[in-house]
């Protein structure tokens, strides 16, 4: 179970001292928080510092406070065919109980300190677990050209001469010349 101190001046850090033992107790959760560092993965990302929009349903259990509800973000990247710029919003959702100190829980379970909890590290895994891992500017993207780097979305046409293996060269002279018997 994770514990460590809590700092309430965090934008991501909420008090709960209302909920606290109360089963069957609730409280809505809205606001805007800028997004913290790093949040994302390989191609795709949520922009340091863009709001991410919390709309939660906190609910007092016997084990402790549960978390219910969706975050929404603006993701950018790169598109793994063409590398074009990809840019979305998103909705995650989010589930994430948070245990009373004491109880008994997994080791990497959230817990409840000073009646305050964290809501950031469901925050990250509801976003990044639900990231793609290949992003795509759009479902039918061509990519590129792989003899020339050419964006295929701009000319689905892109074509090349056919190139000759550079070991025949030398033959392909011998096809131009009228036949010698």
């Amino acid at each position: 179970m994770v514990q460590h101190s809590l700092d309430p001046r965090s934008p991501w850090v909420v008090g709960i001292h209302e909920l606290m033992r109360r089963p069957g107790e609730m409280k809505s959760l809205n606001r805007e928080i800028p997004a913290p560092a790093a949040l994302g993965v390989g191609m795709i990302r949520v922009p340091e510092g863009s709001p991410i929009d919390i709309d939660l349903r906190l609910e007092s259990v016997s084990e402790g406070v549960l978390a219910t509800g969706v975050v929404s973000a603006d993701l950018v990247g790169e598109c793994a065919r063409c590398l074009g710029e990809v840019s979305d919003h998103r909705d995650f959702d989010l589930q994430d109980l948070y245990y009373y100190p004491g109880r008994p829980a997994e080791e990497d379970s959230l817990s409840i300190v000073d009646d305050h909890i964290d809501l950031e590290p469901a925050m990250r895994d509801a976003i990044v677990l639900e990231l793609p891992f290949v992003p795509l500017c759009r479902e039918d993207c061509l990519g590129l050209c792989p003899q020339c780097g050419f964006a295929l979305n701009d000319d689905p046409g892109h074509r090349h001469e056919p190139q000759v293996d550079p070991r025949w060269a030398a033959l392909e002279g011998l096809t131009d010349q009228p036949d010698r018997r």
